[in-house]
């Protein structure tokens, strides 16, 4: 859905006439940054409090880790004890949920001049305006907003890999949007993968198919090499896993 509804906004400001452009940003090691105090103060914001909330708070706290190096010819290597003092435990099903809590209030803060698709530590915003002035005003107010909203909250939005896509119908039409913030600076793209989706400036989907092409090849020699050894039950299995999945992915936009 979340998808569906950035491809949706797009498509009906093109239809509109009106100039489109999105942000789509990069988080460097989301999980990792997420920082204890912050994440149980908005808990206890959201309702979880007293005895919820302190055993939330036992179950993040007092955590350790240490790195294992296995070697088969000697002993393996091990690394002091280091208490972890941040991060959502990965692996579990409690972390992407709590990183989703400690993300929720961020569209509120710029929901007003842009419209953002947030899962997990995917963050992507929409522009849309009739007037071209005021559509580059409103992406530099909102770069500065999350900007302040990363830093305010111990996360680190990597400019060299967070990136703008101008969207137009016409693939030739060339348009100079600089972006800054401080000294960073936010690079242009004519395409950019979201969620799976291989997206071009214009939409056309190519990039898209031509990677699907590439696997859908891999999984068509698959089936071709299995058919004479296996079950006809047994490869049908195989072309839901490898070949059905991938067709069916996105298909709705």
């Amino acid at each position: 859905m979340a998808s569906f509804s950035f491809i949706n906004n797009i498509l009906e400001a093109l239809n509109n006439k009106m100039w489109v452009g999105g942000i789509f940003c990069d988080l460097t090691k989301a999980f990792d940054y997420v920082n204890h105090n912050i994440l149980l103060s908005k808990l206890e914001f959201y309702g979880i409090t007293d005895k919820a909330n302190n055993l939330i708070k036992s179950y993040l706290n007092d955590r350790y880790q240490r790195v294992v190096i296995k070697n088969s010819y000697s002993k393996n290597c091990l690394s002091d004890w280091r208490k972890v003092r941040q991060r959502v435990p990965q692996g579990s099903i409690l972390g992407p949920l709590f990183f989703l809590l400690y993300i929720n209030d961020l569209p509120g803060i710029i929901r007003v001049s842009s419209k953002p698709t947030i899962l997990a530590d995917d963050t992507s915003i929409i522009f849309t305006h009739s007037n071209y002035v005021n559509f580059k005003n409103e992406i530099d107010i909102v770069i500065e907003k999350i900007s302040k909203w990363f830093e305010t909250n111990s996360l680190i939005l990597n400019f060299n890999k967070t990136h703008y896509m101008q969207f137009m119908i016409k693939p030739n039409l060339t348009v100079d949007i600089h972006i800054t913030y401080k000294a960073d600076i936010i690079n242009s793209t004519s395409f950019t993968n979201f969620l799976g989706l291989n997206l071009d400036s214009t939409l056309s989907w190519k990039s898209h198919i031509e990677k699907l092409s590439s696997k859908l090849n891999s999984a068509c020699y698959l089936i071709r090499s299995l058919r004479s050894i296996i079950s006809a039950k047994n490869l049908r299995t195989i072309y839901f896993s490898y070949a059905h999945s991938i067709m069916t992915y996105g298909v709705i936009f």
